[in-house]
């Protein structure tokens, strides 16, 4: 049997790091950080210790992969191109479908930036991205000007905070959450043309007055 190439070699070692990362997001996600072990996150993903160590050799590491990769996903939304509307409709559409496609990573972001004693890694992972972070500020603040905002700064931190809403409550609430609807919403908020079709997201669920968090079993 003739040996593998170093391409070969590459793509097993990433394809193992991806299924530790995979294992690790569904142990966080369900234990939270700290009551999650290595050998859960082991198990899960089908390696040995040594293995998962001599990639992440520690539960923290494998969270700063996590958090790095969130953060770089959220500050890609701002590289679409087209016209200032065009843009902004691409950056909802995105947020949407994130939120609704990566649930398990945004459920495990929210724990680790609410809870004080793993608020510091988000802020480390923060301060690793600054500079993607700091485009993604002033990419949303140039176009807020090309639209004709008169506080363009003021804008920005308006949609963050709707979108990073939408993000929670999808979180959340799951499949309750209505997403098409929001999307509609918020098309009209920023008078953006409507939609031609429905994004690609699990359908609307029936229209209800509140929305109710799964409550466990005997509760």
């Amino acid at each position: 049997m003739s040996p593998r190439s170093a391409e070969a070699n590459e793509e097993l070692r990433a394809q193992s790091r991806e299924r530790i990362l995979a294992a690790a997001l569904e142990v966080f996600a369900e234990k939270g950080y700290h009551d999650a072990t290595i050998s859960e996150i082991t198990t899960r993903a089908g390696v040995s210790r040594g293995l998962l160590t001599y990639y992440f050799p520690g539960k923290q590491n494998l969270v700063d992969e996590l958090l790095d990769r969130y953060l770089d996903g959220v500050s890609a939304l701002v590289e679409v191109t087209g016209t200032p509307d065009e843009r902004l409709a691409a950056m909802i559409d995105g947020v949407l479908v994130m939120a609704a496609v990566t649930v398990p990573v945004q459920r495990i972001t929210l724990s680790l930036v609410i809870n004080p004693a793993t608020h510091p890694l988000f802020a480390a992972a923060e301060a690793r991205k600054e500079e993607r972070v700091v485009a993604l500020e002033d990419g949303l603040r140039a176009l807020f000007a090309a639209r004709g905002a008169e506080e363009p700064a003021v804008e920005e931190v308006l949609l963050r905070s709707v979108l990073e809403g939408v993000i929670f409550k999808n979180a959340v609430y799951g499949d309750q959450y209505p997403a098409e609807a929001i999307r509609r919403r918020l098309y009209a908020l920023y008078a953006l043309p409507a939609p031609e079709a429905d994004l690609p997201l699990p359908a609307d669920p029936p229209r209800t007055d509140r929305m109710r968090a799964a409550r466990a079993i005997g509760g």
